[in-house]
């Protein structure tokens, strides 16, 4: 068979020029305005896509058991991968990397968490006895303040608020006879990330390499090279989020130290899981320190307090990241809340967790197959709507 004979291989993701011979029109088309029927191809169109979504939202809800620890398990990959691959360019067995990944993240986690227990089990007493002022002091304040409120006001209040408890007793019940199938579903689900985490560092490219032989032979190139951009994505948003978290921690975790805030370990913690979760989990956490300051140790140190979430949060942002990591391409924190916020509605706490690094690897794998990047293994460069990854600063003088 000569070469001009030879069947070649169409390109799926080229456009090609649409051909006009086939199209059917009748009378009561040519009535129509073009303009509305342009719009109404884009609206069928939109409906179509609207409605793959909605299914595939729909599929991940109903297999939520499963798509959750499969989410933690990539998302804890991505994290310990930079130290993961660095032992393995440096000669380390895989089964080696493996054990030492693991064994490391457990036993820091293991220490925060006899940390948190330590401090709190040290300062239990004393935080029971701030509590105790606190609730006498704000009853006062409800009686000299501007409210005005009798004694049998507040007792009124706190009868209807028992009222109300007590009317909801049948779904409390129902939710603590629910909660050996919750703590079931959580091990269960604890176990299941464990193992595609093990899967993962153990034999992720084959598992990658069986996945892509999952779509048409014309389009694996394509769709290996966008998932490859999108995970280079997933890692550096990874790293960059835990630099966030570290550094986040350890100055609001030190400044609540210095201003005697109550708890100050549990809140260095709280904040260093709170910024996975980008601007929302660090306004949150930051917010729980300052209502604790200004609970157990007054107005003033509540707002020294929150001088230092904010100062934290600025010198992070426009000083040490940069430094460390190069100048980024930086998304609008609109775009960020948007995106945490509609997870949060479809999926809760999970949802907002993995709406940002989801997101981040929609795009840049869109982005690489509309540009045509997949074809030479280069980082996309069309217009990227949400980047993390971080770019090199620009010389001035070239």
């Amino acid at each position: 068979m000569s070469e001009d004979q030879r069947p070649r291989l169409r390109d799926l993701f080229r456009p090609r020029p649409v051909s006009i011979d086939r199209i059917v029109t009748t009378d009561a088309d040519e009535a129509v305005p073009p303009r509305l029927r342009i719009t109404a191809a884009y609206a069928w169109r939109l409906l179509l896509i609207a409605a793959a979504i909605g299914v595939f939202i729909w599929l991940v809800m109903l297999l939520k058991l499963l798509v959750i620890p499969l989410m933690v398990a990539i998302l804890i990959t991505a994290l310990l991968w930079p130290a993961f691959e660095w032992m393995l360019r440096h000669r380390f067995p895989r089964w080696a990397a493996i054990a030492v990944s693991l064994l490391g993240t457990t036993a820091i986690v293991a220490g925060l968490v006899w940390l948190v227990v330590w401090q709190v089990r040290l300062e239990l007493p004393a935080v029971q006895a701030s509590t105790t002022e606190a609730l006498d002091n704000f009853q006062v304040w409800l009686h000299e303040g501007p409210l005005q409120l009798s004694d049998k006001q507040i007792a009124d209040y706190i009868d209807q608020g028992f009222a109300m408890i007590e009317e909801q007793t049948q779904a409390l019940l129902s939710g603590a006879l629910a909660i050996g199938t919750t703590l079931g579903h959580v091990l269960t689900g604890a176990l299941l990330a464990l193992f595609s985490l093990i899967c993962l560092l153990a034999d992720g490219g084959g598992i990658w390499r069986w996945t892509v032989k999952l779509f048409p032979r014309n389009a694996r190139p394509a769709v290996d090279g966008a998932a490859r951009n999108g995970w280079r994505t997933i890692v550096n948003y990874a790293r960059t989020q835990l630099f966030v978290a570290t550094i986040d921690a350890v100055g609001i975790g030190l400044g609540a130290f210095l201003l005697q805030v109550p708890l100050a370990l549990p809140v260095a913690v709280l904040v260093f899981l709170g910024s996975f979760i980008p601007i929302v989990g660090a306004v949150a956490t930051g917010a729980v320190a300052v209502f604790l300051a200004l609970v157990y140790n007054g107005p003033l140190i509540a707002l020294f307090m929150l001088l230092v979430v904010l100062a934290v949060q600025q010198i992070e942002g426009h000083i040490l990241q940069p430094i460390m990591m190069g100048s980024a391409v930086k998304v609008h924190p609109l775009a960020v809340v948007l995106v945490v916020a509609g997870g949060a509605m479809i999926a809760g706490i999970p949802g907002a967790l993995f709406a940002v690094p989801l997101a981040a690897f929609v795009n840049v794998a869109a982005v690489t197959l509309s540009s045509g990047s997949w074809r030479t293994g280069a980082a996309p460069r069309g217009d990227l709507i949400w980047s993390t990854v971080p770019r090199e600063a620009r010389r001035r003088n070239r």
